[in-house]
């Protein structure tokens, strides 16, 4: 049986705290200058007698998420002979939750799969023998470990779960009160935000011309209050909104009109490749392109009126881009071809749209075009095809017919199946979610590692992928019940 978590007073946990609760931005130098000293002690730490597994998890992971140049070769010390963790540890309740959090921050290694699957069996088996608000810390650190989720959403469930184990000393209080104010603070912004992009929406019209497409304003402002979090990033928000509710709006012409006028959806995309007169189009389309060539502009502006930049061109060929993916796989269904998996995948990264939002996103943040910066213009780099592949086989993993629409997708698990023909779905599906961790772990080593882009466009990719999770995760029903328990603690629960 697990014993129950002890409280610990030292400045690693203070770090580790200030960040569960979101709060770490306030104390950057004095959290950089504990960071140095603990990886300068770490091996000497190690090789104390009385080392615990907890401290060096948890130090594991401040460094490494900090880019420090830290090895998982440090949990050797607590296996055996035979390269298993000792049996003793698995009655250290600390000690599994920072190692199962630790494993997370996986680059390939073979000692963090095995910590995850070590941690993660005991941590489950364990669980009935605890205390309620220990057995309900444990089940939550299971289904949301930290690397996974989403910063804002894990510092409630931190005050409320885990502060029953700080002390009421007065540096615990005021951590609390200042990351309660800045809750509050975020959330007031949050909605104002929400009915200022209502507003915009409405005005915009588009609805009454393409009725057949999703209204989901809710979930557009959710991909851009989640990536870019924090005051200093409203306007930037509202602009991405923008981008992110039309890559759902032409996704769903394209899906709905393959079934009806395919012939639309090239004269569509070329229009939008040449980006010129839209009169030959029909008028759903000539109302979408017009709407979309306003809001393309505006924040062209944006960028230009913010950085001294004009990224028109780039912002432009970034939609043709995303189009012309569309297009390919609305002749694949209307031609009745059968793409094989990898082919078929290749294409959905670029389909996911999340090409096009990190190019929106880039120079919204004020990047300039560099040639690490053209990876990400291009679509070659780690932080944008990871992210995509994570989200278009999550959402291939049966999420297609949650949307409340007739449309058609395709499915790497079904093109999967047809390539290997004596695999079964459950198969299928294994395969797909192994592919999901190893894209996971290239996003891992590109995020901790690349120097080149800001902290900020490198968090907003990881929070993007962070999210595929909660925006494709269907239950029996079709319903999304994490994305709205995200939105209702995020913008309309009180802390």
């Amino acid at each position: 049986m697990l014993s129950q978590p002890s409280h610990k007073s030292n400045a690693i946990v203070t770090v580790d705290a200030l960040k569960k609760l979101g709060i770490d931005h306030f104390f950057g130098e004095e959290i950089s200058a504990i960071l140095d000293v603990s990886y300068n002690n770490m091996y000497k730490t190690l090789k104390e007698s009385d080392v615990k597994l907890t401290d060096i998890a948890l130090q594991f992971k401040l460094l490494r998420e900090a880019g420090y140049d830290v090895s998982s070769d440090v949990f050797q010390r607590f296996m055996n002979e035979n390269g298993e963790f000792k049996q003793y540890l698995s009655k250290d309740a600390e000690g599994l939750i920072s190692l199962h959090e630790a494993s997370f921050l996986n680059m390939g290694e073979e000692m963090l799969y095995t910590a995850k699957d070590f941690s993660t069996m005991h941590l489950q088996s364990s669980v009935k023998h605890l205390g309620q608000r220990c057995g309900a810390l444990v089940r939550h650190t299971l289904e949301h470990p930290n690397h996974m989720s989403l910063k804002q959403y894990k510092a409630r469930n931190y005050l409320t779960q885990v502060l029953l184990y700080l002390t009421s000393d007065d540096a615990s209080l005021s951590m609390k009160e200042l990351a309660q104010t800045e809750f509050q603070l975020n959330q007031q912004l949050y909605q104002d935000e929400f009915k200022e992009i209502k507003r915009w929406w409405s005005d915009l019209g588009l609805a009454r011309e393409l009725t057949f497409a999703r209204d989901q304003i809710l979930k557009w402002y959710l991909w851009s209050m989640t990536a870019l979090p924090g005051p200093q990033f409203s306007k930037h928000r509202l602009e991405m909104t923008k981008s992110v509710s039309f890559i759902y709006i032409i996704d769903d012409i394209f899906d709905i009109m393959v079934m009806g006028n395919p012939e639309e959806l090239t004269l569509f995309t070329q229009t939008i490749n040449r980006w010129e007169d839209s009169s030959a189009l029909p008028g759903y389309m000539r109302a979408c392109f017009i709407a979309l060539n306003e809001v393309t502009n505006g924040i062209a502006q944006f960028v230009e009126e913010e950085y001294g930049l004009n990224p028109i061109n780039n912002l432009r060929r970034s939609w043709a881009t995303l189009c012309n993916a569309f297009l390919v796989e609305a002749r694949w269904f209307a031609d009745k071809q059968v793409p094989n998996a990898e082919e078929y995948l290749r294409n959905g990264i670029t389909s996911s749209g999340v090409h096009l939002a990190m190019v929106h996103l880039l120079f919204v943040l004020g990047h300039r075009v560099t040639n690490e910066t053209l990876h990400i213009i291009e679509g070659n780099s780690a932080l944008v095809t990871c992210t995509a592949k994570i989200l278009r086989l999550w959402d291939d993993l049966g999420s297609a017919e949650d949307e409340n629409q007739e449309g058609f997708d395709g499915s790497y698990v079904e093109y999967y199946m047809k390539d290997n023909t004596s695999c079964s779905l459950n198969a299928a599906k294994l395969h797909t979610k192994k592919l999901i961790s190893k894209s996971w772990e290239e996003l891992n080593k590109e995020y901790f590692f690349n120097k080149s882009l800001s902290p900020y466009f490198k968090e907003a990719s990881l929070n993007c992928a962070r999210m595929v999770n909660v925006m494709y995760n269907y239950d029996e029903q079709q319903q999304l019940p994490l994305m709205n328990d995200y939105i209702q603690n995020l913008l309309w629960g009180n802390y």
